[in-house]
């Protein structure tokens, strides 16, 4: 008996050993526990006013006021509890800084007020046990419309983004795995020459970050591909990715706004109309609104070349905001309502499935505003689905995609060059007792007992 608890005390010392704490996770580990996620969207990145670059920038103009500017509806701990309820994992919380949150434009300070306000929102997620995505938003473009910028233009936002990120960062630095930063949004590079200049402000943001320390040392980062253009993003950043001194803690962004004439266009153009109908069994007969291009087959197809250019080389995709115009008006002589509903279900589910299939995190875009030709899954002033359509698409691939079987090995060792992990996703040996994942797969493990 002795001898038994001697053998189990050491195997137990081996499983500590090589149990990873969260910020050891590597950033694919990470992905796998966000799926999927949802947009905190219209909310802490937006403005008072439409204010760009200069007038809107480097001032404290901005205040508590903007959280409501565009959707009515102050974040509560109550609203993030609902949206966990909901099967949600992970929110992404797109937020402005300089656009009406610096009390002083000569270095750059963002406003302390804000700064808490941001991080109170943080913490009603973190609470939840759910994953946050921070990142600079659009921010009224002082960089993402100046990517190309030269000179001292090019200098200053340099030096922006260095001093934002590094408040960012030490304001958050004992946070937990939990917490990952995104650099920016959505950067306006429209050729490959520009994509090198991407890259050094990426740069600097990774390395700002890093410069900070504590937990920042090993966080997760969210870097963004040209335009967040899914194509472009595979053919001029697969080799061009920044470096980071921490091994295996990148992930790369995109944004999944297709097929154009279905998720946003508004009427019908000379060139081509507006699409109701999407997915195989949802077009209607006489109907111009069926769509023509980028339905399974294409986002099948896209997601692939994700997975192939980056996900396969341990770079995980973050599909960082996804979503359809819900059209509630549909009517007239072959046109349905009812498909155009069946439409939106289908595309949320295979959206869903497909990347989360391929290890690309989706986050649903969420605007929280009702009425007609809308992109609005929670009512968050209800604490209601407003779009059940859309939530019943996500909510079915997500029962599509959990584990149904576990299998069983008897007395067999499993092979020792596989990542072996627990079901709080904590590196454990191999030789450890009880329930495994490696690849994906669910194994109870028993070991034989010594005599």
């Amino acid at each position: 008996m002795r001898k038994l608890l001697i053998i189990g005390m050491c195997l137990a010392s081996v499983g500590m050993l090589h149990a990873q704490t969260g910020l050891d996770k590597t950033a694919t580990q990470i992905a796998s526990e966000m799926m999927p996620g949802w947009n905190l969207g219209n909310t802490m990145e937006a403005a008072v006013t439409w204010g760009d670059n200069p007038a809107g920038l480097y001032n404290n103009n901005g205040g508590l006021a903007s959280e409501t500017a565009w959707q009515g509806t102050k974040t509560t701990q109550e609203i993030i509890d609902y949206v966990k309820s909901c099967g949600f994992k992970a929110v992404r919380i797109p937020c402005s800084w300089v656009w009406g949150h610096i009390s002083n434009a000569q270095d750059y300070t963002i406003d302390a007020t804000w700064m808490a306000r941001v991080k109170q929102v943080v913490d009603y997620c973190i609470k939840d046990g759910l994953y946050v995505i921070l990142n600079d938003h659009y921010d009224g473009g002082w960089l993402e419309r100046n990517i190309n910028a030269t000179g001292s233009a090019k200098t200053k936002n340099e030096e922006v983004l260095r001093a934002i990120w590094t408040q960012i960062a030490n304001e958050f630095k004992d946070y937990d795995e939990h917490l990952v930063f995104a650099g920016l949004n959505e950067p306006n590079v429209e050729n490959e020459a520009t994509v090198t200049q991407l890259v050094s402000y990426e740069q600097i943001f990774i390395d700002a970050v890093r410069d900070t320390g504590g937990n920042n040392a090993k966080r997760l980062l969210v870097v963004q591909g040209p335009s967040t253009d899914t194509e472009k993003t595979c053919n001029w950043m697969a080799n061009k990715m920044p470096t980071d001194p921490v091994g295996n803690k990148l992930a790369i962004e995109i944004h999944f706004y297709y097929p154009w004439n279905f998720w946003g266009m508004e009427e019908d153009e000379s060139w081509g109309s507006m699409f109701f109908y999407w997915g195989v069994g949802n077009h209607v007969s006489g109907s111009k609104h069926n769509a023509t291009y980028g339905e399974e087959s294409d986002i099948i197809n896209l997601a692939n070349r994700l997975k192939t250019t980056f996900v396969d080389k341990g770079i995980p995709v973050i599909n960082g905001e996804y979503g359809v115009i819900w059209r509630t008006n549909i009517s007239g002589t072959n046109e349905s309502q009812e498909k155009h509903n069946a439409s939106i279900k289908a595309y949320y589910k295979t959206m869903n499935i497909v990347c989360m299939e391929r290890g690309i995190v989706p986050f649903a875009w969420d605007t929280n505003s009702t009425g007609n030709n809308q992109m609005t899954i929670i009512n968050r002033s209800t604490k209601s689905i407003y779009n059940n359509y859309m939530m019943e698409g996500i909510k079915e691939a997500i029962e599509e995609l959990k584990p149904t079987s576990i299998q069983y090995i008897k007395k067999e060792v499993l092979p020792c060059n596989k990542n072996t992990y627990n079901l709080s996703g904590q590196r454990v040996t191999t030789s450890s007792r009880g329930l495994h994942i490696q690849n994906g797969k669910k194994y109870i493990k028993q070991i034989p007992l010594h005599r």
